[in-house]
């Protein structure tokens, strides 16, 4: 049975740790809040702008826009978005597994797989493949839209240059704070988007057309790179609101286990100590017994 020393300062070292961790839950709650407002007030504009896009390029030839020419897929470009920081669980795990189980599909038709990837743990557990063209690091904390501009021009002068027939984004979206799953997504190229309506509701509604100048091809060559550069903004924001959630729960778990640690370690402890006590008590009574013989 170990001392009573060993086991009091095993006790104290829990403890601290305990406190550190419900340190960081507390920080990473502060966090959350703040980038759980900024991704449900950009998510709005995103839908909205997925929909102006799929209005003007519903019908449309996108043969004459580069970055909607469909071609025959040899290589692929997977955009893999994780946090810079660790901490937060399975978080980045179940990122990094999406990300290494597509590869290896592409690869198994065939295809050239190369990687984006965006955020220190991305390049960290992508970079034993060999396969990174591009590494964005240490900008998941302080990211604007510029860095998402950055990261989209240089995806869209691949695909133009013939370097990728496809590119896709794989990012965790967030749920709520208890869920976040990894989302693939097809970025390039940019398809056409049919809008779903109902039969019955077109009979019961007045249906109209929008008369764009100048026309929409025009004006799809100018939103395009823009609608790139919001679709790996939203990625990123997803992915920030999604880490601090998952530091979150992963540091209120720690702070349980913790408190489950020092439970044990104190029924050691007392163990221990009355074990001690009694060969104490054992010693004097057999000296005792010693004196009277």
């Amino acid at each position: 049975m170990p001392g009573l020393k060993d086991v009091k300062d095993k006790i104290d070292g829990v403890a601290k740790t305990s406190q550190i961790t419900k340190a960081m839950n507390m920080v990473a709650s502060a966090k959350l809040r703040g980038a759980q407002e900024k991704m449900e007030s950009f998510r709005p504009y995103s839908e909205k702008f997925s929909e102006t896009m799929g209005d003007l390029s519903g019908g449309m030839d996108g043969g004459n826009l580069p970055l909607m020419e469909v071609r025959e897929v040899k290589a692929v470009e997977i955009v893999v978005v994780t946090s810079d920081r660790g901490l937060c669980g399975s978080f980045n795990a179940h990122i990094l597994s999406k990300a290494r189980n597509l590869m290896q599909q592409y690869e198994s038709e065939g295809k050239k797989v190369s990687f984006v990837t965006v955020g220190n743990k991305a390049h960290q557990g992508l970079k034993r493949t060999g396969k990174i063209r591009a590494s964005f690091k240490d900008i998941m904390g302080t990211f604007q839209m510029f860095n998402a501009r950055e990261i989209s021009m240089g995806i869209s002068e691949g695909f133009i240059n013939g370097d990728s027939d496809q590119v896709d984004l794989i990012y965790g979206k967030f749920h709520s704070v208890a869920v976040q799953k990894p989302e693939v997504e097809e970025l390039l190229p940019i398809k056409p988007v049919e809008g779903e309506e109902d039969a019955a509701e077109k009979k019961n509604e007045v249906s109209g057309a929008y008369i764009y100048e100048p026309d929409p091809e025009e004006i799809m060559e100018v939103l395009l790179p823009l609608y790139l550069n919001v679709q790996v903004y939203h990625a990123m924001i997803e992915v920030g609101a999604s880490e601090h959630a998952a530091r979150m729960t992963a540091m209120d778990n720690a702070t349980n286990a913790c408190k489950d640690i020092i439970a044990e370690l104190t029924q050691l402890y007392n163990k221990a100590r009355q074990a001690a006590i009694t060969g104490e008590l054992m010693d004097i009574v057999g000296g005792a017994e010693a004196l009277k013989g």
